[in-house]
Parts: C-alpha cells; structure tokens; sequence
C-alpha cells in the first residue's frame, strides 16, 4: 500500500475545492525551529503530537504551538489509559510521516482507521491554521473549517477538548 505523499494530499485538497497557500522553508524539527525559520506566515500554528496509551490506541493530538500539553490531562479528558509519545517506527508505519512532519494532514496515511484525531479547543479559534503538509520544509495555510471538513472527508472527524478547562479545575 502506498501512503499519501505531498503530492496526494494537495491533489485531495484541490479536489475538495479547498484553497491553501504552502510555502517552502528549511526542514523544521521542533517548535522553536518552526518560530526561527518560518517566516512571517500569519494565522494559528499548530502543533501535532502523535501518542499512544497503554492499550495501544492511537492519538493525534494538535493545539497552538504555545498551547502545553500536560498528557496525563489529555489522558483523563479522553478517558485514554495513560498517554505517551509513539515511536518513530509508529509513526512512519501508521501516519507516513517523519518527526517534524507530523500535522493533522497526516490522518490521510491512516486508512485502517487507527488514529483518532483530536484537537485542542482553542484551535478552533484561528481563521488559518499553519500545519506541515506531510513534510517538514513546507507550510500550509488552510482555513479552520475547510481542515475540518478534510478530516470528515477522510474519516477522522476529530474530537475537541479543552486542555485549559482542565487544568483550571486541578
């Protein structure tokens, strides 16, 4: 089985008639790299974890990039079995991607329908979301809702928490 590449995903996108806007920078590996090197690029940065918990369940996690993530939160409110990060041979196998390149464009490569996608509350608050189009030397501006309707498009509409609601009440 082939998994998506950037190609795929951008001729997926385009045939959703949703418009984007990527552009091209050094290979980015961590937030702070992304804050270094991306440029002036307007709108809400995500950030995308890839966990697992202890029944092997699968999450994809993804909030603003100042958003932290406690993961025995995330765990509780999505009632998981404690969360950690999965390996780089889980991510390659199941998302098709690299660290770095992780982003909710990703679920694409999950055609078994092991991930669930979920997204931070606060997320939803951006216009534009800036994510990795399955690579880490590209950025992509899509709208809040044409991404959302993406994930419905490939079967991972994501479930919204609220990661600060949370912690306000500990």
């Amino acid at each position: 089985m082939l998994l998506a590449d950037n190609q795929h995903l951008m001729s997926m996108l385009a045939e959703l008639d949703i418009v984007t806007t990527t552009v091209e920078h050094p290979p980015l590996r961590t937030v702070e790299d992304s804050k270094r090197l991306r440029g002036d690029l307007t709108g809400g940065h995500a950030k995308s974890l890839f966990l697992r918990d202890k029944k092997a369940g699968y999450w994809l996690l993804v909030a603003l990039e100042q958003t932290r993530v406690d993961l025995r939160v995330a765990a509780s409110l999505l009632q998981a079995s404690r969360l950690s990060f999965a390996s780089e041979e889980e991510l390659g196998s199941i998302l098709g991607v690299v660290p770095g390149a992780v982003s909710p464009f990703a679920a694409i490569n999950d055609v078994h329908g092991r991930v669930c996608v979920v997204l931070e509350q606060r997320l939803l608050d951006s216009d534009v979301l800036n994510c990795h189009p399955l690579r880490n030397d590209r950025t992509t501006a899509i709208a809040t809702h044409d991404l959302l309707r993406f994930l419905d498009r490939i079967r991972h509409p994501p479930r919204i928490i609220d990661l600060l609601q949370m912690v306000a009440s500990n």
